[in-house]
């Protein structure tokens, strides 16, 4: 469906290319915005003030919608959280300011809920933000990803400058990242059952004890979120973007093995890290100000995932996102 509003924006999408970017790019199309930069990794390094000063150039956004982020699971967290913490921090700050200097009309800034505190009462209110340190794990990422959040709200208030921030809760979705370097509990956990079962093994190993308990979001209704706030939130509170919906990691490991049709034994290695003991958002803010709320059941949701994921590995071994 069409949207005067979008007619005739230019839009740069940092994080394009990736899982997230690239199904806000088509939304964006399908609502009637021609003009939809899509960048990724090989346009031009975000650290880099004067790669941004060039992408600033040639794309000339009216809004910029930053989802350009170095992200991964518990692991790969552990193992690089300097890369984590140096990476986002910069890649944010840069642009956000650079974009302010070349009269960037919105920046919608994508942050994570790994900026919550790790002992955050659920369901997690955007007020309870500052209540704690994030969960040790992902700190580094969480709070690089925070400053997003401390540098709009101060443009906000010096300069009347229209930054706004958002916190999507964990995606997942056709198209997602399966490569096990760097994969989210989701996919990666696809990945180790359809390949357990191709292998035809009678168990598979889950990091943790399984019961921690997430929050997901299907991808297109994440999508659907960021693009009506783009549009309609003007104010420097934060956003929870979320399902309103919770599962443990216990729970979802048996659900997808029920959906791959995976017979074997799941074990658990509590040798591994659980990370955050609970995550589910309070999603009222979100419906309130800009009338957005998740459509697709986790269920079904889940299922097209495993499909997808079964016909893509089929035909090329192994889709990782680019």
């Amino acid at each position: 469906m069409k949207n005067e509003f979008w007619k005739d924006r230019r839009v740069w999408i940092t994080g394009g290319k990736g899982f997230l970017g690239r199904v806000i790019a088509q939304k964006l199309h399908d609502q009637g915005c021609e003009n939809v930069l899509a960048t990724g990794v090989g346009d031009g390094d975000l650290t880099d003030k004067s790669a941004i000063g060039g992408l600033l150039g040639a794309t000339r956004p009216n809004i910029i919608i930053h989802l350009a982020a170095v992200v991964g699971g518990i692991g790969a967290n552990s193992e690089h959280p300097a890369d984590f913490f140096y990476q986002n921090l910069m890649m944010g700050a840069q642009l956000m300011h650079e974009s302010w200097k070349a009269g960037v009309q919105k920046f919608v800034a994508i942050g994570t809920i790994c900026a919550y505190p790790k002992f955050t009462p659920t369901p997690f209110k955007e007020d309870d933000l500052w209540n704690g340190y994030p969960e040790e794990t992902n700190a580094p990422y969480g709070l690089a990803k925070k400053m997003l959040l401390v540098q709009s709200q101060a443009y906000r208030q010096q300069h009347g400058w229209n930054s706004i921030y958002l916190l999507p809760v964990n995606l997942y979705g056709p198209g997602d990242n399966f490569d096990p370097a760097s994969s989210h509990v989701i996919p990666a956990l696809i990945k180790k059952f359809v390949d357990a079962q191709n292998a035809g093994a009678d168990h598979i190993v889950a990091w943790g004890d399984g019961s921690p308990t997430r929050e997901f979001l299907y991808i297109d209704d994440a999508a659907e979120g960021i693009i009506l706030a783009a549009e309609k939130y003007d104010k420097p509170d934060p956003v929870n973007i979320g399902s309103g919906m919770e599962i443990s990691i216990k729970d979802l490991t048996e659900t997808i093995a029920r959906h791959v049709g995976f017979k074997g034994e799941i074990r658990w290695d509590t040798t591994k890290p659980n990370g955050q003991p609970r995550r589910l958002l309070d999603v009222s803010r979100a419906q309130k100000e800009f009338g957005f709320k998740a459509r697709m059941s986790f269920d079904e949701g889940l299922r097209h995932t495993v499909e997808w994921y079964k016909k893509s590995a089929s035909s090329d071994s192994a889709p990782v996102q680019k």
